[in-house]
């Protein structure tokens, strides 16, 4: 880039892991002004990524999408992978999203840390091309860690990226990566992969059963799927049994007394049961013996039980269902 030439800005889609860092770093060390965006949904955080902005001085935006992201994950064009990630439509709708800041925000081009090769169904060859086109931005997005195996982009061809400085990795294996790490003096840096709910099975059936029962579930309800367990008492009600004390606390955090009814065994050890939304009477009498199941209490018998519904609280005394009873009715 000659030096009387304005400085290149980029625009990098950021997941906080080591190839989202030396993406941001090998472009800043051509000169080129570089900043991050982040998403995030109940499906993935950029906690990741705020981490990789502190220890690296690149600029991060956060932005939650979680609206548009639910309409696209409902029916992604490329469908889904071993259970609902999305993964190509998904980067697709990020490349966009960020496309449209980046020309909000007065920058040259986009970047992120994929190297091809790396996943075998979201970065071949074929992959990448698909979210480019799929994107809106094409030409526009340049790969830093594998550029030198890729078409030229239009940044390159305006003289704005030296390919050569750049690099052509591929393949899973990590080493590449590693040795530049150490090049760049970059010691900390998250476990590869393991950051998207949408790729656990668990989290996938409760989050297909939810899709089913509501076209367009608040944030807090797919919070709601990463704890404890959950059955489907009827086509408008289910429950959510904490599993442990730790499960217990962030059910709570979940928990709208607006809406929501809670069930607990004040003298007994026992589980948090959550009912989210309005209740029906039979619904909060079938949780509440449920509930009795699985605490502490001897053989199921009846036991004081606290309901807190929107409307007030009471105590009873009910015997339990055991757990085995209702495992048909387990999501």
């Amino acid at each position: 880039m000659d030096s009387d030439q304005k400085k290149a800005r980029a625009l990098g889609l950021s997941s906080g892991g080591l190839d989202s860092i030396l993406a941001g770093l090998a472009l800043r060390r051509q000169g080129i002004y570089v900043e991050w965006v982040s998403f995030e949904t109940p499906f993935f955080s950029a906690d990741k990524a705020r981490k990789a902005s502190e220890t690296t001085g690149i600029p991060l935006t956060v932005r939650n999408i979680t609206p548009v992201y639910l309409e696209m994950l409902k029916n992604p064009g490329c469908g889904y992978g071993k259970n609902m990630n999305p993964c190509m439509d998904c980067h697709s709708l990020m490349f966009r999203l960020a496309g449209e800041m980046m020309r909000e925000m007065g920058f040259d081009f986009l970047f992120s840390g994929e190297v091809m090769g790396q996943r075998p169904m979201s970065q071949t060859k074929t992959s990448l091309r698909y979210v480019e086109k799929h994107s809106g931005f094409d030409g526009y997005i340049v790969r830093p860690l594998s550029i030198q195996r890729l078409p030229e982009t239009i940044p390159e061809k305006q003289g704005l990226i030296d390919r050569e400085k750049l690099y052509g990795i591929s393949g899973r294996s990590r080493k590449a990566q590693m040795e530049l790490a150490r090049e760049f003096g970059v010691t900390d840096y998250p476990n590869p992969g393991g950051g998207c709910r949408l790729t656990d099975r668990n989290y996938s059936t409760r989050l297909r059963d939810l899709l089913r029962h509501q076209e367009t579930p608040t944030e807090n309800a797919l919070h709601l799927l990463k704890y404890g367990r959950h059955f489907r008492i009827n086509e408008q009600s289910k429950m959510v049994i904490g599993r442990d004390q730790k499960d217990n606390a962030a059910i709570l955090r979940h928990y709208i007394p607006a809406t929501d009814t809670t069930i607990k065994t004040p003298e007994v050890a026992g589980p948090l049961v959550l009912i989210p939304e309005r209740a029906t009477g039979e619904t909060i009498q079938m949780a509440t013996a449920v509930c009795v199941g699985y605490s502490k209490t001897p053989n199921h018998l009846p036991c004081e039980v606290v309901i807190t519904t929107p409307d007030g609280q009471e105590t009873v005394k009910v015997p339990g269902i055991p757990p085995e009873e209702v495992r048909h009715l387990l999501i």
